[in-house]
């Protein structure tokens, strides 16, 4: 056990296999003959000298051993000493030489595919992507939203759950995300309720999701067609140090969506969706569908409005609304 110790430690210090056989018979015979060694070892001629003399160079044994002259092991502690520098010098060598080789592969891959900086993802494998990208947000996520919307069942209990983790969330609305059939009552309202931070712009310029600072998500839809159906996706670079500041200006700019104060009893939620829409700059005609009343109705409901706030006109109620914490 002792010897199978004790060669492991020559291996690990780079002595070959057969010097290493030959040093517990050096400790227990020597000093010897190295013929008496070797005949203990089962090693002769060229190759016993060359194991021999591979101990002699680490400094491990004496030198010699021609003519009968008796061999013998010698105080280690120099012999480990220049031995272990001479490793440490391999090794550094070795680093040196492994770390060139992977720059120069870098910057050839950089140069051919952008090294994965950035990644296209297309087709069925952006929902799996998205969702894996709110599964493992730690801290925050930052996005711009505007449509159009690719198809993924359970994104608001995505949304949802991740917010319900602590992961602080801001979202930048465009102006047609509010105005997209469902969103705002299905999708915007549950998750500002859920303490989302949001805010709104009459558009954004990117449809745009930042996990932590780790990567971002950027999509390639096509407005013109409602599809979204492909995205980039972004790995730390200038590129995503880009991104996060678009969005720091973006947030800026953009007005509350809903401020966190308590509400006065009695409003309404579809009341609740008319002043937001409202703020958002969406039509008449958007703003009675999407709370389900004629215009007609719409009117009165903005007149009772304007009149429980002391408004005179739908600018100084917007105000008035965003003041009382209706907003």
């Amino acid at each position: 056990m002792a010897n199978a110790k004790l060669g492991e430690a020559l291996r690990l210090l780079g002595i070959g296999e057969r010097a290493r056989r030959i040093y517990p018979y050096l400790l227990e015979l020597g000093p010897a003959p190295l013929s008496a060694i070797g005949a203990a070892v089962g090693l002769e001629g060229a190759e016993l000298a060359a194991a021999y003399g591979e101990l002699a160079d680490a400094g491990l044994a004496s030198p010699g051993g021609d003519d009968g002259e008796p061999v013998a092991p010698v105080p280690p502690a120099a012999g480990l000493e220049i031995l272990g520098r001479h490793r440490t010098a391999e090794l550094d060598e070795s680093r040196i030489t492994v770390g060139g080789a992977f720059e120069s592969f870098r910057r050839q891959r950089l140069t051919a595919y952008h090294d994965g900086l950035v990644e296209v993802v297309t087709g069925e494998a952006v929902g799996p992507r998205m969702r894996h990208a709110w599964a493992g947000a730690r801290e925050q996520i930052r996005q711009l939203d505007s449509p159009p919307y690719f198809p993924l069942p359970g994104a608001t209990d995505d949304a949802l759950a991740t917010l319900a983790r602590g992961v602080t969330q801001r979202v930048v609305y465009s102006r047609a995300s509010l105005e997209y059939p469902g969103q705002l009552e299905e999708s915007i309202e549950p998750c500002v309720e859920a303490g989302e931070q949001a805010r709104v712009l009459p558009s954004v310029p990117v449809k745009l999701v930042i996990i932590d600072d780790s990567y971002a998500l950027v999509s390639l839809s096509i407005k013109e067609a409602d599809v979204h159906n492909s995205m980039l996706v972004v790995q730390p670079c200038g590129l995503l140090s880009a991104l996060v500041a678009l969005f720091e200006q973006a947030w800026r700019s953009a007005l509350p969506l809903h401020g966190r104060s308590v509400r006065p009893a009695g409003l309404a939620p579809a009341d609740r969706r008319l002043l937001r829409l409202l703020a958002a700059g969406a039509s008449d005609d958007v703003i009675a569908r999407e709370i389900g009343v004629s215009r007609r109705t719409l009117f009165r409901r903005i007149q009772v409005l304007m009149a429980r706030l002391g408004a005179g006109s739908r600018f100084q109620m917007a105000l008035q609304a965003q003041r009382a914490g209706w907003l």
